[in-house]
């Protein structure tokens, strides 16, 4: 029977996890499905999930990218060929275990029976909860959140979190082409304008555990465009008409 749960796993160099989190996902009791998107790892990620693809050929599935596009590209993506194959519910999530697989079933159960059209699992709302991080990049990450909460007016405590359950209408509603950034911005673009949308949003908490495997993909760049994106994003919405779903 085909899944209508989608994992979107963005990859680059990540060898080291990549079988072990597919792994963990495809075991779970709720008959996920898992897409790959690798943007040509010099590692040879592609080719690992190439292998495993052998053995679990109706539920996991591989794109390959040429060169290094960016983690908003790879979930729009993602996003395209969830909705283009009838997928309902589409989750977003790191391969690097910072997101625990069996929380996966937490979000899923908050869209399918609480009715959520996006569920967020998220650091700040029952406090911090981060393991492995230096403190540091804990206040900047939760600072990060709050300066977004302040610039916008959105009521989510985890703006950045890229652990997040989308229902399709979501995605359908967003004008997936007009969405601008490409690395952690992305993800607060995608909660704004959902929320600007009318959507009902809703956070569960989890325990983010950074990697202990392969080497993170934050830049300063990514960084930058986080914080100025945010007032580029609030800024252009005051001209923008969102046509609300609890209008329709």
């Amino acid at each position: 029977m085909k899944s209508n749960k989608l994992v979107i796993i963005p990859t680059y160099n990540e060898k080291e996890n990549i079988q072990d989190i597919v792994r963990e996902v495809l075991a779970l009791p709720e008959n996920f499905d898992v897409l790959v998107i690798d943007d040509g790892s010099p590692d040879g990620t592609a080719g690992l999930v190439k292998e495993m693809k052998k053995i679990y050929s109706d539920s996991l599935f591989l794109k390959e990218r040429h060169g290094k596009l960016g983690l908003g590209t790879a979930y729009l993506e993602g996003f395209t060929y969830a909705l283009q194959n009838g997928y309902e519910y589409i989750f977003e999530m790191d391969a690097d275990f910072s997101h625990n697989p069996r929380d996966l079933s937490k979000l899923y159960d908050a869209a399918f029976r609480n009715g959520h059209d996006m569920v967020i699992g998220s650091r700040y709302v029952s406090g911090v909860n981060v393991v492995n991080w230096p403190m540091g990049r804990v206040l900047m990450s939760f600072f990060a959140s709050k300066y977004v909460q302040f610039i916008t007016g959105i009521p989510i405590r985890d703006t950045t979190a890229g652990f997040v359950c989308y229902r399709s209408r979501v995605l359908k509603a967003i004008n997936l082409d007009k969405i601008r950034f490409i690395g952690y911005a992305f993800q607060i673009e995608m909660k704004f304008t959902a929320w600007k949308l009318g959507f009902d949003i809703f956070e569960v908490p989890i325990i983010f555990t950074d990697r202990t495997r392969g080497t993170s993909k934050m830049s300063k760049h990514i960084f930058r465009e986080a914080v100025f994106g945010v007032i580029y994003m609030k800024l252009k919405s005051i001209f923008k008409k969102y046509q609300s779903v609890n209008q329709t």
